[in-house]
């Protein structure tokens, strides 16, 4: 019988547990922790993508950039993008690898390094909104924009953050790669940070841009293009919330489109945190999506049984 497919999207920041321990042992730690989680999903019998963020990791490395600015050439966005896929898949095939081996499984992992097609005139190029790279204070925030021509918002009431242009995704370029290692039953580390973000060309070539693409839309594009039977995204939170920073918070088991397309507009989801992964989610059930659930890695599997999560339905 053939297995289910499921993408698991995880955050970026999911993989920085504690804002004080960042470096990459601790998000390897972070990983480690994650993956049994998802490895009781696969046991469950699902061949499974994880896709992943990569917010922060961006923003140590232009950070690094700008410290090394007079030693080494820096490294584009694309190139940056690039890098973390690399790192961060590295963490996760080897703590897969050594979970499989634990539980004396037989299943391999591959980590592959994704482009994301996104429209070269997008809007977003000369309005950027994507969050990256670590919280600031306001007076941090305010003299980077000063000094290095950054664009800063305030996050969703957690800091302020430099923003940069998120086109929207159009098509995954290894899609058929990924949809043939699932289902010859592999887990696949794909759609990194998004995706790598690349322009096409009349002529079917591609080149890559300086842009960072939502991972959460990019991993609902692939959840549709491939016909996930489950999607689910992985945050810091157990459920989706109303009133999120409220003393009125109000927990949510299941939401309806319509329903959540109405909080959308009414702004109860933050930007640069769940208004995203909300619409990730209505994308993909529009898009003939079976299933999804928002909630957090510990909860996977109790969500599958109603237990726990946020359930998105029709």
């Amino acid at each position: 019988m053939a297995r289910k497919i499921a993408i698991v999207a995880v955050g970026g920041n999911a993989l920085i547990r504690d804002p004080k321990k960042t470096g990459l042992q601790d998000q390897f730690e972070s990983v480690r922790f994650t993956v049994p989680y998802i490895v009781d999903l696969i046991q469950a019998g699902y061949s499974v993508a994880i896709t992943h963020g990569n917010g922060p990791q961006v923003g140590f490395l232009l950070r690094k950039n700008e410290i090394s600015a007079k030693e080494v050439p820096p490294a584009p966005l694309d190139y940056i993008g690039s890098n973390t896929q690399g790192s961060i898949g590295y963490m996760f095939e080897t703590s897969l690898y050594n979970e499989f081996r634990r539980r004396g499984m037989p299943n391999r992992a591959v980590a592959l390094v994704t482009e994301t097609v996104v429209d070269a005139n997008d809007p977003a190029f000369k309005n950027p909104t994507k969050p990256i790279g670590s919280f600031m204070d306001e007076a941090t925030a305010k003299m980077r924009q000063e000094q290095d021509g950054w664009s800063v918002v305030e996050d969703s009431g957690r800091g302020w953050r430099r923003v940069v242009p998120s086109p929207r995704p159009k098509r995954i370029i290894q899609e058929s790669i990924i949809r043939e290692l699932l289902e010859q039953g592999e887990t696949v580390i794909a759609v990194g940070g998004g995706g790598v973000p690349v322009a096409e060309a009349e002529d079917g070539t591609i080149s890559g841009l300086e842009a960072v693409i939502d991972k959460d839309l990019a991993s609902s594009v692939l959840a549709s293009s491939i016909g996930a039977d489950l999607f689910i995204i992985s945050t810091e939170v157990e459920k989706v919330a109303l009133d999120f920073t409220k003393p009125t918070r109000r927990w949510l088991d299941k939401l309806t489109i319509a329903e959540a397309e109405q909080y959308l507009k009414e702004g109860q989801f933050g930007k640069g945190s769940m208004e995203p992964k909300v619409k990730a989610v209505i994308d993909y059930l529009k898009n003939g999506g079976k299933e999804a659930i928002i909630t957090n890695s510990e909860n996977i599997i109790r969500s599958l049984r109603g237990e726990s999560g946020t359930r998105f339905v029709l």
